[in-house]
């Protein structure tokens, strides 16, 4: 039984010209509707880190733009819970076919369902991207170039930052000088306070975590209290998410904002070119007219409609002339090393990575393996605990309640680790379809050798900085997080989905713009990436309508 009223999950909020006010309990703020047959500007799939964004800022150039979401519009501080079970209505848990040798956790662990995407539940590290990264297989060695020039993208990670309020050290150990922080970092936790003594008896640096949470009042917003439950929506509205961000930016300039709204097709026109889509709300299917479309729905989603669209002048999928629709699936190998500590840790208090170390992202000499690594702090609430204790150890019974006796003595170090952009790694579209008669996901996944010896040597390196640090009885698990990749930017038709500005090379009024781009993944978390990227996008979509490329 669900611990909160809430009618956010089966009735659409955002209607009648208002949207839920997020920062007030019942209150609404105004918002512009658009007619269904008359074209907009732009159709937007997806309200996370990449079409929120895009909305607000296409909004805000004077366009016309609706904006949909399959997941509901909540409220935090009246549709929110300190409660793990209650809060898997964050997750997108519809039907997903997951195989290959190494076959991805989805749902929980990667994926959002709520107005707001997956920012609504990520864990608010939000890392830069190594500069060489742009240029890993020129520089590096591995992977794609990207097509951006990791300069220009540095001025996008300022804009990000300052838009989301991060709070972060006033000197950051790795990379080219940065200006400072918007907000001053968070004190540092128990769990936090471990990595630091282990990195140092390494001999390592390590810094607090740039985190997404304010660390001081924001608007309406109220900074962090430390409450943990970070990870499962935050009740406070101290987590930036695009929840609390640009949606209300994109609403305030004049986008609507479509919540419970599955689109499940993109129409084309006899020229080939898209015409709308085609979407599900209130029980029926429906149609939006649109003189562009833009795709944000992440790297399964965002697929999954561009191949469910195929149509006789596209009979592969839209976007798919290259084949590549679908493929360069990427995760981050999220391995972790736990130990138990003398002194009591508490670690679910606070926002649960409030360390960081970032050696092995900049540090290449005495590496078997290419691409990099960071890894930071834990905490994890007690169901994910004991999850994991049960699907990594084998524990059951007395042994899993002796492990969760020592709950409040535990340490955990957890990696976000590049993996190798595969093409056999993929989403494709089953031969089943869900209750909404769409084609079912089918995602193919399997680690390279390159992935593994990364991993090895993480925990390794993980497990003799606990032990630096006074851990005992040490134990390590292995698991993915985060998706990247599947409609690759570049700058070549023949080897990508996209162009720079992620426009399709074959329908020019269709755009991605999400996670699904990355050619390569990085060894940070990728939503401050996405919400970079996406600022560039929408300059240059809005620079291409100013001069009259978009028709």
């Amino acid at each position: 039984m669900s611990a909160v009223v809430s009618d956010a999950e089966f009735r659409p909020r955002a209607t009648d010209g208002r949207a839920p006010n997020v920062f007030r309990l019942g209150e609404w703020v105004p918002m512009a509707t658009y007619p269904e047959d008359e074209a907009v500007d732009f159709a937007i799939v997806g309200t996370g880190c990449g079409g929120s964004v895009l909305a607000a800022k296409l909004a805000a150039a004077g366009h016309s733009v609706v904006a949909f979401d399959a997941g509901a519009f909540y409220r935090p501080l009246e549709d929110f819970a300190s409660d793990e079970r209650e809060q898997e209505k964050l997750y997108w848990l519809d039907e997903r076919i997951s195989g290959g040798d190494d076959p991805i956790e989805l749902g929980s662990n990667n994926s959002g369902r709520a107005v707001g995407g997956t920012t609504v539940h990520f864990q608010m590290v939000t890392l830069r991207f190594r500069p060489e990264w742009f240029r890993s297989r020129s520089l590096l060695g591995y992977g794609h170039d990207w097509p951006v020039d990791w300069r220009e993208m540095w001025n996008y990670y300022d804009a990000a930052e300052d838009a989301m309020k991060i709070a972060g050290p006033l000197r950051y150990p790795w990379g080219p000088p940065r200006g400072r922080y918007p907000y001053r970092e968070h004190e540092l936790s128990a769990s936090a306070l471990v990595l630091a003594r282990g990195a140092e008896a390494m001999g390592v640096d390590w810094c607090a975590t740039p985190t997404a949470s304010i660390s001081a009042p924001r608007g309406e917003a109220n900074p962090c209290a430390y409450r943990g439950f970070c990870k499962i929506g935050c009740a406070t509205n101290a987590k930036q998410s695009m929840l609390v961000t640009y949606v209300p930016w994109a609403i305030e300039a004049g986008a609507e904002i479509r919540d419970l709204a599955m689109v499940g097709r993109i129409e084309t026109g006899p020229d080939g070119r898209a015409t709308g889509v085609h979407y599900r709300r209130n029980s029926r299917w429906r149609f939006q007219k649109a003189k562009a479309v833009i795709v944000a729905g992440y790297s399964v989603e965002t697929p999954r409609l561009l191949l469910n669209s195929a149509c006789p002048r596209h009979p592969d999928g839209l976007a798919n002339s290259s084949g590549l629709v679908g493929k360069g699936l990427m995760v981050h190998a999220n391995h972790a090393v736990w130990g138990v500590m003398e002194e009591e840790i508490r670690w679910y208090k606070g926002p649960p990575s409030l360390a960081v170390c970032e050696h092995w992202n900049y540090e290449d000499a005495g590496k078997d393996f290419f691409g990099g690594y960071a890894f930071m702090s834990q905490g994890p609430l007690p169901t994910d605990f004991a999850t994991s204790l049960v699907s990594n150890e084998g524990v059951f019974g007395h042994e899993l309640r002796k492990w969760m006796g020592r709950y409040n003595h535990m340490a955990g170090l957890k990696i976000v680790g590049e993996t190798m952009p595969q093409e056999t790694n993929r989403v494709e579209l089953s031969d089943e379809t869900d209750a909404l008669g769409l084609p079912i996901p089918k995602v193919t996944y399997a680690y390279c050798d390159n992935d593994r010896r990364l991993a090895a040597h993480a925990q390794d390196f993980m497990g003799r900085t606990l032990e630096a640090a006074g851990a005992r009885d040490l134990f390590r698990t292995s698991g993915t997080a985060h998706l990247m990749g599947g409609c690759r930017m570049g700058e070549d038709p023949a080897t990508s989905v996209v162009g720079p500005d992620g426009r399709s090379w074959d329908i020019d009024n269709l755009f991605v713009c999400d996670g699904s781009l990355f050619p390569t993944g990085g060894g940070v978390n990728p939503s401050l990436t996405i919400v970079a990227n996406a600022l560039r996008i929408a300059d240059r979509i809005r620079d291409l309508a100013a001069r009259g490329d978009l028709r």
